[in-house]
Formats: C-alpha cells, structure tokens, sequence
C-alpha cells in the first residue's frame, strides 16, 4: 500500500519545512514543500490514485529512529521480553531499527548462532533490525570473520557481564582492537574496581553501616571505574585506529576523552548516552529506587548537566536507550545485591528526550536518527530523502499525557517513568513504507528488514 503524508512539519537534516511526502513501493517518493497555494496545487496529493492520505498537519513527521542498544532478551530469557513484544513496544515508540546485544542464553559469541538471531527475527519483528557479535577473551577468530555489510558490529564488554563476556585480557584486547574489521561497541566499567566497592559496600551493610538499597549503586558502579575504563578503550582505538563507538556515558568526566573538532563523518571514536543519564540524577534513588538501577549507574545532577551540555556541543554523538526488561519482581527484591540492572525504556525514548528543555527536535532527529545511520554506515535510512527507505514516524508535539503501566507494550509490562508527564506522542510509524503503528493499533501483517551496512 502507498501512502500520501499532508501538511507535515517535515524534521530532516537540520531544518522544520511544511511538506506533503509520497511514500511508494517502501520507499520515499516526492517530498514537495508547501511554500503558498501554488505549490500546493502542484502537490503529489492532487490526482494521485491509490494512496492512502494521512493529514499530519500540525504534526512533525521525522526518520524513523535507530536504535542502536537495546536488550531484547531472546533466545532464553523470554519470561521478560521477546523480539515481537519488544519490537512492538519499539515502533509504538517511533523506532524502526534496532540494533540487539549478545548477551542472551546461548550468548552470540559464535556466527551460527548469530545467524539464528537473525532468522528468528525475519520471522518475529515489527522493525528493522541487527545484532552484535559478542566478544569473549578467546573467540577472536569469529570476530576477525564477521560479515560487516550484514552485521552492526562487536559488542565489547570491559565491565561486568553475563558469564565469559567480560574482555579482561589485555593481549586479546589489543588483537581486538587492531584487527576489527567493523566497530567495536563498548560496555566500559572497570571490573576490579567495581569488586572492590561491592566487597567493600557489602561488608558495611552486613555491619549496619549503610543500607543495602539502589542509593549505593553509583558508588558501586562509580565515576572512577567508568572513567577508568573508558579511557583505556580510547586510548586502545587511538593506538590502533580501531572505530570505537562508547556506550551509555553517564559522567562528566568522560566527556574529555571525546573530541568535537572533526565532522562526524571523519570521527573514528564516537560516543553515546541515553535518555535515563538525561532525565534522572542520584536524587531519584530515593523515589524510584531500584526500578532505576542499571550499569552504568544513574549518576549526580551536575552530570546529568554535563551530558546534556555535550548533546548540544558534539562530545556526545547519539541516544541509545539501553533498553533492558526484567520482571519487576525481579528488580523489587528488597536488597541491593540481589536486584537485576536494567529497565524497559524503547516505548517512550522519544518523548522523554523531547521534553528535556532546551534540546530542540532538529537536534533530537540528528542524536536519534541521523548519527547512528551516519556513524554506523547504515545503508539508506536514518534521513527523508527520495529514494531512502521510508522509515518514518509522525509525532504529535502537542499531546500532554501521563506514562502509565498499563500503556506499556514491553513484555515485563511495567515502566520506570511512571507518573512522568510529556508533551508529544507518536500517532504513525512506518517501517519500509508499511504502517505498523497508528493511534494506539498495530499492524502486524509485516515484518521489518535485516538492516544493511556500508564499509566505515
């Protein structure tokens, strides 16, 4: 089916224009401003047969977003979520690629076992999607092999993980990074010196000291060992020349390992945060509790400044949501060392970023949609431009409404940001020119596509 866009407030590539936008045969067609009666009447909508209209006006239609770092626990851990529940909660949100990490029972450590992911995911998702190929400290072989057109790159954790994907080798560190044939995506915690603050945290709350609630975690997960470890990784790509890409900043400090002086295209170390460093400081533990704990921790107000600062001055490249279900029973256990990092976000990752104040939407479509295309060479997508795959969502900047859980479509059914207000809504989503999401209704008919990668 095709479609016909109206009256849309078009957001691409650094401008708002009014538009009408033909969508055919999966991809974008004509894009024809609205600029007076004249070039209206010469719009794609007049005499058009077959497509459907939408009137998007007073609405801004934007790419679709890409996710690059998400958690969508399958195979293996699908008590909490599955690529179909997820991918559904993801185009609700206005995201239409995904990209999903390796850590799931079995681990993707192995190419067949990467290429099952990317089978079960044909047949189950309603986005577009890719995946990681994990590291492990002896699994360098597989990694030297991967097929870079098909695959979004090499998750590296240097911090604590699900079993064997801790990277504390430091020869095999380097081979990694000198002969990656794609990009290395960085987790970046010091390992040791996250062990010596949990025995040392442990210890006090077994004597009374302090207690054992999510109010410690960033002095578990502390600013030390992410900057600690972040900056080895730099230092690694640097010597190497390895395309390093940082995941989930979430201090101030790391903000000086980073450069702005060079075009993003020409950048070979980027960096990424996400909405909850954007939105939350250490202030909230004391509400929300362990319903926020993740890794890296949540971290202080000034931080939160900081990285906000670095969204605007390009120190910090693109938003991830980290998006990572577990049953709420899981989190809520009533004690710190026990409690599951990580929570559902990929539902409301846009609207949570466009009300964070001052950050315009031309700068969210730019740190959501087109830097992760730009920075993982992600082939025709992640812009509104003829002949690009119409992934699209169309947002309502003017819909004041309350995150609630029982709006929520992740799996485990239960969202941090409950009781928060924002001002705008998804109302369309597109994935290659199908509409999947619109008003609250799914359309289930289609499946998204593998996504593809051009040489970095």
């Amino acid at each position: 089916m095709d479609f016909l866009i109206k009256n849309a407030s078009v957001v691409n590539e650094g401008e708002v224009f009014r538009a009408d936008v033909l969508v055919e045969n999966g991809l974008i067609g004509e894009i024809v401003r609205l600029d007076g009666a004249a070039a209206e009447a010469s719009s794609p909508g007049c005499g058009l047969n077959g497509a459907t209209v939408i009137d998007a006006d007073g609405k801004y239609l934007i790419p679709g977003i890409i996710d690059e770092h998400v958690h969508f626990r399958d195979p293996g851990l699908t008590h909490k979520a599955d690529i179909f529940t997820e991918s559904r909660a993801a185009v609700a949100g206005g995201v239409t690629s995904f990209m999903d990490m390796p850590n799931t029972v079995p681990q993707t450590t192995t190419r067949r076992i990467l290429e099952e992911k990317f089978s079960m995911a044909s047949e189950k998702s309603l986005a577009n999607y890719s995946f990681y190929l994990g590291a492990t400290n002896d699994n360098l072989k597989e990694l030297l092999d991967v097929d870079t057109e098909n695959v979004c790159g090499i998750k590296l954790f240097m911090g604590s993980s699900t079993g064997n994907m801790l990277v504390d080798n430091r020869n095999a560190l380097e081979e990694l990074f000198r002969n990656a044939p794609c990009l290395i995506a960085a987790h970046c915690e010091d390992e040791a010196i996250i062990k010596a603050n949990t025995e040392r945290y442990r210890a006090m709350a077994e004597a009374g000291q302090v207690k054992a609630d999510a109010s410690i975690h960033p002095y578990i997960r502390s600013t030390e060992a992410c900057y600690l470890s972040t900056s080895e990784a730099v230092e690694l790509a640097r010597k190497t020349g390895a395309r390093l890409h940082v995941m989930h900043i979430s201090t101030s400090a790391e903000l000086a390992l980073f450069n702005n002086d060079i075009p993003l295209e020409r950048k070979r170390i980027t960096a990424e945060t996400c909405p909850h460093y954007l939105i939350l400081d250490e202030s909230r533990y004391k509400d929300m509790g362990f319903r926020i704990k993740c890794n890296p921790a949540v971290k202080t107000a000034s931080d939160r400044s900081s990285l906000i600062e670095a969204l605007h001055n390009g120190l910090i490249d693109t938003i991830g949501t980290d998006h990572a279900p577990h049953l709420l029973e899981e989190k809520m256990t009533g004690n710190y060392f026990s409690s599951k990092s990580g929570f559902p976000s990929i539902q409301h990752s846009l609207e949570l970023v466009n009300s964070i104040p001052g950050l315009n939407i031309c700068e969210l479509v730019k740190l959501m949609c087109h830097n992760p295309a730009i920075i993982y060479g992600i082939e025709r997508r992640g812009f509104i431009r003829k002949g690009y795959h119409a992934d699209l969502a169309i947002v309502d900047p003017n819909c004041s409404a309350v995150i609630s859980n029982a709006a929520e479509y992740a799996k485990c059914g239960w969202t941090p940001y409950e009781g928060f207000r924002v001002n705008s809504k998804v109302t369309h989503t597109f994935v290659n020119g199908n509409l999947v999401f619109s008003n609250g209704e799914f359309y289930e008919n289609h499946r998204g596509e593998r996504l593809k990668f051009k040489s970095l």
